[in-house]
């Protein structure tokens, strides 16, 4: 017995013996081919739950809210990033309703194909995949500094080759040892922010270090570092730092369970968000002021992390070096994750005729070890670092990535704004999704309108006395680009936008079937279309 999705819901039809006999054969045949093998679903509850939780929390959140805290002062920060967390929200309630119903590995790629336009996704994979590789060339270079605060013994090239060659081989172990391993290194930096808390509490009170400090810094030099203007530059501050709480929806297609792994991460986005990024911003907020010279250094290594100045301001002594740790493990977790979701990207975009046929090959573990490859030899663009007249090209390309956040945000709202409406038109009910995105659709287009304003409001300082011509290519270059890219694809390939009447909202979909009373319920395995997931 096989099942269907109808108008009217889960139906069923009896299969032969012979015809299912037929169909698990030629499973069997593609996933023996390199270039069609699914990949594994073995990614527990546990695992993406903590991958969701420590996707956000990296060397950027680290380091870089100094950076943040420098442009908007606190009450800037809090600002943004409160904004900016808000949206992040709605998005991930579209994503996790889609990515419930229908968990793939090309996630909002493939949504993007199905829902909008073949074009669309095409210009979306490549910018999400850029997204991804030049947030792994800023870990590789933030580990490189972070190390040499211990030890000037080997030059920093030397270390950016040996972490490139280690995230490597780490990706390669397999889809449930990058789970695994993000797990215990998600738990690691979960509790040492919780300590970091509790410790901002004690100095702030004067438990701890020479005095009380308060609020103090709010007054002098004061809650906002440049008014309005401020708040504008650190919204792509915001967005770069976000970048990752998405990656649920890619990991949905390698999980076991995602009817019931995915809601549950997808349910505590809020807390995390509340708890993690605007609870760093408010305590580092309080301990320094947003004129502290420290927090301007040009490089990212651990002398520039606020939470380290904080601690060592107040006497704690082995600051320095906890934090220094801390951030090891934060780049190797966030490394890892950035290979692993800019390899699943390339993966979907090559088996659908938008990468090179190659790079969609997997090995016998279900890993895609082209991709991987592929990926990891476009960060050697961190190199750009060690020379003094290539670092502002590179600044520039990693300030681009925030930009490329917010497109890709405001695409996956289209997407599910494009799902209901189809779910409507061919007279299917979304109150049998398994999970539903809340405040839907006020919510959506709340996302999508947003996330429209900042990819133009994050960079409008460029337009301030004097004009800058170089804000103003680093804040808006991506635009043009991405136009070309799915514009280019369109023409070429004469792709049109999908009519919700013959758009296919069901294929990739689990549901667990009933048998009968009495009987085990058994796993329906649907007929994926474009093979991705197993």
């Amino acid at each position: 017995m096989t099942a269907s999705l109808g108008k009217d819901g889960l139906t069923f039809r009896t299969q032969s013996a012979t015809d299912e006999e037929n169909t698990l054969q030629t499973e069997s045949a593609e996933s023996n081919n390199a270039l069609v093998a699914p990949l594994k679903r073995k990614l527990q509850s546990r695992h993406l739950q903590m991958i969701a939780i420590g996707g956000i929390i990296g060397p950027g959140l680290l380091v870089g809210s100094g950076n943040a805290l420098s442009k908007g002062g606190p009450a800037g920060c809090l600002i943004s990033f409160g904004l900016v967390g808000i949206i992040v929200f709605f998005v991930m309630q579209s994503l996790g309703e889609m990515a419930t119903a229908i968990p793939v590995s090309g996630s909002f790629t493939e949504y993007a194909e199905r829902f909008v336009d073949d074009s669309l996704a095409f210009g979306l994979g490549w910018a999400y995949w850029y997204l991804w590789v030049t947030i792994l060339a800023n870990e590789y270079n933030a580990i490189s500094l972070v190390i040499g605060f211990w030890t000037d013994a080997v030059p920093q090239w030397a270390w950016i080759i040996i972490f490139w060659f280690l995230f490597l081989g780490l990706s390669n172990l397999g889809v449930l040892a990058y789970g695994e391993m993000e797990f215990w290194l998600s738990l690691i930096k979960v509790l040492a922010l919780i300590a970091f808390f509790i410790l901002a509490i004690c100095i702030s009170t004067g438990g701890v270090g020479p005095h009380a400090i308060g609020f103090k810094y709010w007054h002098d030099p004061g809650a906002f570092a440049d008014s309005i203007n401020g708040v504008a530059k650190t919204f792509v501050v915001a967005g770069t730092l976000y970048a990752g709480t998405e990656m649920v929806g890619i990991t949905a297609g390698e999980s076991s369970d995602p009817q019931k792994a995915v809601p549950t991460a997808i349910r505590q986005v809020f807390w995390r968000i509340l708890i993690f990024y605007i609870g760093t911003m408010f305590f580092i907020g309080i301990l320094l002021p947003y004129n502290d010279k420290r927090l301007l250094g040009a490089s990212s290594n651990a002398a520039n992390s606020p939470l380290t100045i904080a601690l060592q301001d107040a006497g704690i002594l082995p600051a320095a070096h906890l934090i220094n740790a801390l951030i090891v493990i934060s780049v190797i977790s966030a490394g890892n994750s950035s290979l692993y979701v800019a390899s699943r990207t390339l993966l979907f975009m090559a088996r659908n005729r938008k990468a090179p046929r190659i790079i969609g090959r997997t090995n016998s573990a279900g890993v895609p070890w082209v991709a991987l490859i592929f990926s990891n030899m476009f960060t050697c663009i961190v190199f750009l670092t060690l020379s003094s007249s290539a670092g502002k090209i590179y600044s520039a390309l990693i300030t681009l990535s925030g930009v490329a956040t917010f497109i890709v945000w405001a695409f996956i709202s289209l997407a599910h704004i494009r799902f209901r409406q189809a779910i409507a038109a061919q007279g299917d009910d979304p109150a049998k999704l398994p999970f539903r995105a809340t405040l839907y659709p006020y919510g959506t287009y709340f996302a999508l309108a947003a996330n429209i304003f900042l990819i133009f409001f994050q960079g409008y300082t460029a337009f301030l006395n004097p004009f800058s011509v170089d804000d103003f290519v680093i804040n808006y270059i991506l635009l043009p680009v991405f136009v070309l890219f799915v514009v280019g694809y369109k023409i070429w390939n004469k792709t049109k936008i999908v009519k919700l009447e013959e758009m296919d909202i069901w294929t990739g979909r689990r549901e667990v079937v009933d048998y009968g009373e009495g009987t085990k319920p058994k796993t329906w395995r649907s007929r994926v279309k474009n093979v991705i997931v197993g």
